[in-house]
């Protein structure tokens, strides 16, 4: 897919990208975007500035990620247990999301990109929900990177929300398996992360993608989110393709599968 940025890429970028494409590409990349209110007060902006920087910088990310040939990018806008932050900053959150989304919904769309919400509904403005819904419709048919948004998300409410469904479809228990439970996740369709990165320097999964995240690889960095650049993304994937994957086979298994 061509987007609009391209012509803006540096020479090296632009060899970072070809080297990507030569390797094992994540097939999805899951990020906890971390660092925006770190990012605001180095520069002695109000948190809700650096919430706004973090928002700008999801395209750039996104596209990159396209353009190496990602298939599924997740990232981690609002958990479940964000609620408990100052009411202020909770509604200029909402009002954010649902602004971006309504902001960038063409430009995605008219770039191919496709798109979904995950996580639980209550508690969500119907504003919120109402644009993540025209997004999706918008862009299902598109061929491009999912932008699958986690907004209202917990990896434990998912798995909770998961057996409800289960227990509802009236399931024996010679019937649950993993695969089962799988079917009833948020985004069944969405491959588990190959790689999942977290920005600000923090080192825990803090509640996202528990379930898929089981074989995911994990890549940690200082860089505050505003600042995770393109650059950054393709550094991290740089290092999960250094990475051996073994789901729990043997390293000599791995390299005579390989022959």
């Amino acid at each position: 897919m061509t987007t609009k940025n391209n012509s803006d890429k540096t020479p090296l970028l632009k060899e970072l990208e070809n080297q990507i494409k030569s390797g094992p590409v994540p097939r999805h990349v899951a990020i906890i975007m971390d660092g925006n209110g770190r990012w605001a007060k180095a520069r002695g902006y109000s948190r809700i500035k650096g919430h706004q920087a973090g928002a700008r910088n999801v395209k750039t990310v996104v596209r990159c990620a396209d353009r190496v040939g990602v298939e599924f990018v997740s990232l981690f806008v609002f958990s479940s247990e964000n609620w408990t932050r100052p009411s202020l900053e909770v509604s200029a959150l909402m009002r954010l999301i649902r602004t971006y989304l309504a902001r960038e919904r063409q430009e995605l769309h008219e770039e191919g990109f496709r798109f979904n919400m995950m996580g639980r509904r209550e508690n969500l403005a119907p504003e919120v929900i109402e644009e993540a819904l025209k997004s999706r419709d918008l862009m299902k048919n598109n061929k491009g990177t999912m932008l699958n948004l986690c907004i209202n998300y917990g990896g434990r409410a998912e798995i909770i929300d998961a057996v409800k469904r289960m227990v509802e479809a009236n399931l024996k228990p010679e019937e649950i398996s993993e695969k089962t439970l799988e079917k009833f996740l948020y985004a069944p369709d969405i491959s588990d992360p190959d790689l999942i990165i977290r920005t600000s320097g923090e080192m825990r999964i803090s509640n996202f993608l528990l379930w898929e995240c089981a074989y995911s690889e994990l890549y940690f960095t200082h860089v505050n989110w505003p600042d995770f650049n393109e650059m950054e993304l393709l550094n991290a994937i740089l290092e999960y393709q250094k990475r051996e994957r073994r789901f729990g086979k043997t390293g000599d298994q791995i390299k005579a599968e390989k022959k």
